[in-house]
C-alpha cells in the first residue's frame, strides 16, 4: 500500500522514532515503520524493500546507534538506489560513518538537539507536512511514480520458465553485489517471465556500479552456457 514516509531507525532509538510517527499520523501523514507494519509471517527483507519502493520520502532517525547499524545502512542504500529522498533527523551531534557518509553527504540534515525532543519533532512534522503537500506525481522520481503495466506479452515465456537450480545461481551472483535482498528481487523478477538472460537483464539495474553490472551479466551468461 502506498504511503508518504518510510521511517528508518535502530532499536535503541525506537522511542524517538515512534514518538515521531505518532505526531506524523496525527496530521494524516501515512507512515511505514517496522516492526509495526511488517505483515505476520512475512519475508522481512521483502517487506522492507517494497515499503521503500512505495514511499515518497525516507526519514532517517540518526544517532550513534543507527550509525553502526547494518540494517539501517542497507535501508539507506536501497533508498538511494531507488532515488528516494532522505531526510536525516539527527538525535545526537555525531557524524555519519564512512559507509553512510557516501549516501548522506549531500543530504539536508535536521537536528533534534539540545533536549527536549518534542519541539524538534514538531518542527520536523511542520516541515514534512509542507514538503509532502508540495509533491505532485510528476515531481516524484521515476522509480516512485505509478508503475506501468509490466505484464509479459502473450507470446512471452511464462513465469518459472527458468529452473530452480539456475534461479539459485542467479540469486547467488546478484547477492555478491547487493547482499541478501537479492533473493527477494530474483523472486519478483521471475513474475515477468522470460529466460535466464531476460531475468539477468531485468535484475542488472539493481546494481549501482556499471563495472559490477557487467561482471554480473557475464556471470549469468556463463550460468546459461553451463560453464
Amino acid at each position: 500500500m502506498p504511503h508518504d514516509l518510510f521511517v528508518s531507525y535502530s532499536q535503541p532509538d525506537r522511542e524517538a522514532a515512534f514518538a515521531l510517527v505518532q505526531q506524523l499520523e496525527a496530521r494524516g501523514i501515512k507512515v511505514w515503520i517496522a516492526p509495526r507494519d511488517v505483515s505476520p509471517a512475512a519475508d522481512w527483507a521483502a517487506e522492507i524493500i517494497d515499503a521503500i519502493s512505495s514511499a515518497r520520502l525516507m526519514v532517517l532517525v540518526f544517532s550513534a546507534s543507527s550509525n553502526d547499524s547494518g540494517q539501517v545502512r542497507r535501508e539507506v542504500e536501497r533508498a538511494v538506489h531507488k532515488q528516494l529522498p532522505i531526510l536525516p533527523f539527527r538525535l545526537e551531534d555525531v557524524l555519519p560513518s564512512k559507509s553512510l557518509e557516501y549516501f548522506l553527504s549531500t543530504q539536508h540534515w535536521m537536528d533534534a538537539f539540545p533536549p527536549p525532543l518534542e519541539p524538534h519533532i514538531t518542527r520536523l512534522c511542520d516541515y514534512l507536512d509542507t514538503t509532502l503537500r508540495g509533491y505532485a506525481a510528476h515531481d516524484l522520481p521515476a522509480a516512485h511514480r505509478p508503475a506501468r503495466d509490466t505484464r509479459p506479452a502473450d507470446n512471452a515465456e511464462p513465469a518459472g520458465s527458468v529452473d530452480a537450480a539456475h534461479l539459485r545461481l542467479l540469486e547467488v551472483e546478484l547477492a555478491k553485489h547487493i547482499g541478501p535482498v537479492a533473493a527477494h528481487l530474483v523472486r519478483r523478477a521471475t513474475q515477468g517471465g522470460g529466460d535466464l538472460d531476460a531475468l539477468a537483464r531485468r535484475l542488472a539495474p539493481e546494481i549501482d556500479s556499471e563495472q559490477e553490472r557487467r561482471i554480473f551479466l557475464e556471470a549469468c551468461w556463463r550460468i546459461g552456457k553451463g560453464k
